[in-house]
């Protein structure tokens, strides 16, 4: 069974949307991305840091998925790494209330030896330094890595951001970060620019207008399936890189051609992340739901026509 890794954040998170608000719940990169993986046939762990506060509840979850916490630190005495935000009416845009690093401050990662050898490396959220630092531990080269990163790193770590992108295969970012990485609007010339940072595939995540994989003048575009109900965006982007890597690790294949259906799962369990608040979907879903939507995925992008 092929091995994913997984590094990122495990977090609490305090949301606000047009539809509700939160309490302290379940949040993090590292958290929705391997929810959103376990779907799939492999063998995953995630790397990451938390302070005695978590809750034993939130680690038995993880646990249920088959996820290796092993390279979870847990610091006695810490506290773990909360977000809150205020989600805008349009669900697009959104304004942090509070950010508290807490034990994120001073993380140090650290690889289970048996993941030193993962096939396929995602990189969530964090740090560019501390991105690099797990590629530096591990003992054979993936055959992927995959790197999810966001403006913030642009604004206060460009140097090291552009560093450890030169190392990964595939980088995942919105549509706003690709254009301020690149300097370029359209989003054809931004991927182009950002190919020649060193990643041979790009994915531009567009929320609600779906995604973009490019590869050099290979472009492929999946929708995003028009939902009922959307009532927090939190986590869809993680939830995203979950489903497109585990897809990948699961099939053991990384063409082009390949990462075409894995940009459809993502988006497919994306698509279920927004539908309640925080973890709370991801934690019901069951795979016939998984497998039906997909369904529908497919028929809404299927056509015949004559030329």
């Amino acid at each position: 069974m092929n091995k994913l890794l997984i590094v990122g954040t495990v977090a609490f998170d305090a949301i606000e949307t047009p539809f509700g608000k939160t309490d302290k719940i379940l949040g993090g990169a590292a958290t929705y991305i391997g929810l959103s993986a376990s779907y799939f046939n492999l063998q995953s762990a995630i790397v990451s840091v938390v302070g005695d506060d978590f809750p034993q509840e939130h680690l038995d979850l993880l646990a249920s998925r088959n996820i290796d916490l092993s390279g979870l630190e847990i610091v006695k005495g810490g506290k773990t790494f909360f977000w809150s935000g205020r989600y805008h009416n349009d669900l697009n845009s959104r304004d942090t209330l509070d950010t508290q690093l807490n034990v994120l401050a001073d993380f140090q990662p650290k690889v289970p030896a048996n993941y030193t050898n993962s096939d396929i490396v995602l990189l969530g959220n964090l740090h560019p330094l501390v991105q690099s630092s797990v590629l530096d531990q591990l003992t054979e080269k993936p055959k992927l890595v995959v790197l999810d990163t966001m403006n913030f790193w642009m604004d206060c770590a460009l140097p090291e951001l552009l560093e450890v992108i030169k190392r990964v295969d595939v980088l995942t970012i919105n549509d706003e970060e690709a254009r301020q990485l690149s300097g370029e609007y359209s989003l054809v010339k931004a991927a182009a620019k950002i190919h020649t940072m060193g990643p041979k595939y790009v994915v531009i995540k567009k929320g609600e207008h779906g995604a973009l994989l490019f590869q050099g003048k290979e472009v492929f575009f999946a929708p995003a399936l028009p939902l009922e109900d959307v009532f927090d965006p939190t986590g869809a982007g993680d939830t995203f890189a979950g489903g497109f890597a585990g897809y990948l690790t699961q099939s053991e294949n990384i063409s082009f051609e390949n990462m075409k259906n894995a940009v459809i799962y993502g988006s497919n369990l994306a698509s279920f992340c927004v539908e309640k608040f925080g973890t709370e979907r991801m934690e019901s879903l069951e795979k016939d739901e998984v497998i039906t939507r997909l369904k529908e995925f497919k028929s809404l992008t299927q056509f015949d026509i004559s030329l």
